[in-house]
Order: structure tokens, then C-alpha cells, then sequence
């Protein structure tokens, strides 16, 4: 993991939303036969700015992931926005996380995402938020 990490460009690349297990494998299989990628990732949680819109298929979308690793061997990255889904993340040894734009501007948000995350050696990627503030 740690040589993955230091190729540049790293090309991580996905569906926004992971909808069916056929749609997660179908899109793996094509990706692998792009040759360029390195990460496959894959929406399975939605943060969203207005509550009632689909907010992705949660965690019954994790062995859908891991059965596209499985075919392809691609690394797998998730967002995360709570303690409960690094847990649920890990229980299905998701490689990559990464927190989200709505959520990287809310300091316990991300203070239970990095307590959830104490003692793993898992590597977490930051998006830029909503309203960039290089601060942050």
C-alpha cells in the first residue's frame, strides 16, 4: 500500500454512488480493462446538503466492494462520515478512506472519524471542502 501511495498521478477512479452489486462489478471490470487505474472507489454512504435524497445503499453496498476486488485486485476507497461506517469500513477491510467535503468542515466529525480510526495503519485522504480554506 505504502508504494501505491507514493505514485504519482495515483488515478483513483469509481461510480459517485454504488447502486447494484452488477453496476459496482460491471464498473470494476471496465476500469481493470483501462489499464490506468490504481484505486477503485465507490459511493456507498451519500452525505447530502438536503436530508431525503438518496444517501447511497450503506453497508449491505461493502461486499459488492469487496467482490470487485476480488476479480479485478483493485485497492478499495470509501468515504466516511462516522464512527460506525470506519467500523463498518473495516469490518470489510476497505484499503483507502477518505472524509468528504461536507464533513471535513466539521472538526467532531472528523475528531470521531480519527477515534474510530486510532491503532489502523489505514490511510485517510481529505477533500477539499465545500468552500476550500487551505486552514484546515
Amino acid at each position: 500500500m505504502e508504494q501505491l501511495l507514493q505514485k504519482r498521478p495515483l488515478i483513483i477512479s469509481g461510480p459517485c454512488s454504488a447502486e447494484t452489486e452488477e453496476q459496482v462489478i460491471e464498473t470494476a471490470e471496465q476500469l481493470k480493462e483501462t489499464g490506468v487505474v490504481d484505486v477503485m472507489r465507490a459511493g456507498i454512504w451519500k452525505p447530502r446538503t438536503r436530508p431525503g435524497t438518496f444517501e447511497g445503499v450503506g453497508t449491505k453496498g461493502l461486499p459488492w466492494l469487496q467482490q470487485a476486488r476480488k476479480i479485478t485486485g483493485f485497492p478499495l476507497a470509501v468515504e466516511v462520515a462516522t464512527a460506525k461506517q470506519v467500523e463498518d469500513a473495516l469490518h470489510f477491510d476497505v484499503d483507502i478512506l477518505w472524509i468528504g467535503a461536507r464533513s471535513v468542515v466539521n472538526p467532531m466529525s472528523v475528531q470521531e472519524i480519527a477515534n474510530a480510526l486510532k491503532g489502523t495503519k489505514v490511510p485517510v485522504f481529505i477533500k477539499n471542502p465545500m468552500n476550500p480554506d487551505i486552514e484546515l
